[in-house]
């Protein structure tokens, strides 16, 4: 039995943006700023895809601006707009950024940026007070992950961006894990740009966009012929915009069923481990949940396993039994080092070291469900009689 458990890494790409990318392939492959009639089918394609995306994130479709995913639109916002200063300023993050936001603000911080990384508390929360304490009068730009990859905490995005509102600041929200997943309203959440990332709800890999407020001010980290209303120059890959913007779509169609399936299935998994954990040689397995237990994407579950035992050897054993889950972000989990989110979130580097994560999608069943926490029970009893 073959069960696929880490949609958070990437999820297959759904059969109609298969056949979306199939017929730009074959018809519409023509360059969408050329003037006659093949350009003219794939600038169609193009801005179809366009309207598709800023529908899901109800944003208006003169700022959706296409990326290669989600690391350059993330790094598109942070550094388009330390661009448009002429001196270095003040960003703010938090303590439990993806590396796509940790990284370009460190580099940012090496330019001469002063850069405030807020704390979390110990299910990965940020404070709004920490926030509104932390802006000072320089601060050009505040970047809070809005669903956390590895521990599934779902950050109070509104109110940061009120917070930020409120005092002229502008609000970045890397919303990569969220979009396709939770119903999201770009005009409500009050954000000025979001990050968003095709292979994370079915849409293909290689593709995302960065939402940017009509009006605002950034600047171009690529130059060239002008594209996408000239803040990403580049011929834009037409099949990938196109699987793009049918994932969109249908998953616009679909998340007010889809959320809550995924949800009942979550809680499902996470009612059996715990049944399970509190059987395991006699409750001694200590399978610890990490992140909100509430506030948490719907398809995320994670966990520390017990002391002594790294995550990387649960996936591994789970992989042998057929079933895909990591050890953390799939960005890292390749990597033994300590999960630097759970040392944020308080945790001492030997529990650190013992992160998983389970992410279930629209193809997992409730059978999957029970088949896996069935097995790794089987595995972490075998793991605690080794540690016996």
């Amino acid at each position: 039995m073959q069960i696929y458990l880490d949609y958070s890494a990437t999820t297959p790409t759904r059969p109609e943006s298969i056949a979306a990318i199939q017929e730009a392939l074959t018809a519409e492959w023509g360059n969408p700023s050329s003037l006659h009639q093949w350009g003219e089918r794939s600038a169609l394609v193009l801005e179809k895809a366009r309207l598709q995306v800023a529908a899901l994130i109800n944003g208006d479709p003169s700022g959706i601006i296409f990326t290669s995913g989600g690391t350059e639109a993330n790094n598109l916002a942070l550094l388009g707009i330390a661009k448009t200063y002429s001196q270095p300023q003040h960003l703010i993050i938090s303590s439990v950024e993806h590396a796509a936001i940790s990284q370009p603000a460190a580099w940012l911080q090496s330019q001469g940026w002063q850069v405030t990384i807020l704390p979390v508390d110990r299910f990965g929360c940020v404070s709004p007070l920490d926030l509104q304490s932390s802006l000072r009068p320089n601060t050009a730009l505040v970047s809070i992950i809005y669903g956390q990859s590895e521990v599934g905490t779902i950050q109070p995005i509104a109110s940061l961006a009120a917070i930020c509102q409120a005092a002229g600041v502008l609000f970045h929200t890397d919303a990569i894990q969220a979009v396709g997943r939770l119903s999201i309203d770009v005009q409500s959440l009050g954000v000025d740009l979001l990050s968003l990332s095709g292979h994370k709800f079915y849409g293909g890999g290689g593709v995302g966009a960065l939402y940017i407020k009509p009006g605002l001010k950034i600047s171009p980290l690529l130059l060239g012929g002008g594209q996408e209303l000239g803040f990403r120059s580049g011929t834009q890959p037409i099949a990938q915009i196109a699987g793009l913007g049918v994932a969109a779509e249908l998953a616009a169609q679909e998340i007010a069923t889809e959320m809550p399936r995924l949800v009942g299935l979550r809680d499902r998994l996470f009612q059996l481990l715990a049944d399970c954990a509190s059987s395991v040689s006699g409750g001694k397995s200590d399978l610890k949940p990490t992140g909100h237990p509430t506030q948490r994407l719907p398809h995320h579950l994670s966990f520390c396993v017990p002391a002594g035992i790294t995550g990387r050897q649960i996936v591994r054993s789970m992989n042998l039994a057929g079933i895909g889950i990591s050890a953390g972000s799939a960005c890292s989990s390749g990597r033994s080092n300590p999960s630097a989110v759970l040392l944020a979130m308080g945790f001492d580097p030997i529990t650190a070291v013992g992160g998983i994560r389970i992410t279930l999608g629209r193809l997992t069943t409730e059978a999957d469900i029970d088949w896996t926490a069935m097995a790794l029970g089987q595995i972490l009893d075998a793991v605690s009689q080794d540690l016996a």
